[in-house]
């Protein structure tokens, strides 16, 4: 899962448990979820484990979560500007990794590129990242 490098870094440090998104992810809990922080740090910084997925209205979620986002209320209605659906996703269990994985080298050697938002691993991911997932 992609993410802003400040979301990242909340979600590891346990101050963010909702992750917001304006497509559902169809993904069951106790998925976990291997946290990229996008530019700058372009690095797996850790794993979550994926708890729910809620998704309602984006006023409704706002209600229900917006302690615990990361977001003040304007970057939230900026972010669902227009959006009928929010979703969002509650995770648990973050753990930091002590050494990130070396993603320059895989993605040299086998074209990997971390997803725009979210995917599930596949065969041809860097044996690394599954490595990460399964803990």
């Amino acid at each position: 899962m992609s993410l802003r490098p400040r979301f990242a870094e909340a979600i590891l440090d346990g101050s963010k448990t909702v992750e917001l998104r304006r497509t559902r992810l169809q993904a069951p809990a106790g998925t976990r979820l291997v946290l990229y922080a996008a530019s700058p740090v372009m690095a797996v910084v850790g794993v979550a484990t994926l708890e729910a997925v809620e998704s309602a209205s984006p006023s409704r979620i706002w209600r229900r979560h917006r302690l615990v986002v990361g977001l003040d209320r304007r970057e939230f209605d900026a972010y669902f500007a227009d959006a009928r659906r929010a979703t969002a996703l509650i995770i648990s269990s973050p753990q930091r990794l002590a050494e990130p994985p070396d993603l320059a080298t895989r993605r040299a050697e086998t074209g990997f590129r971390p997803p725009q938002s979210s995917r599930y691993l596949t065969a041809v991911d860097p044996q690394v990242l599954h490595l990460v997932a399964a803990g």
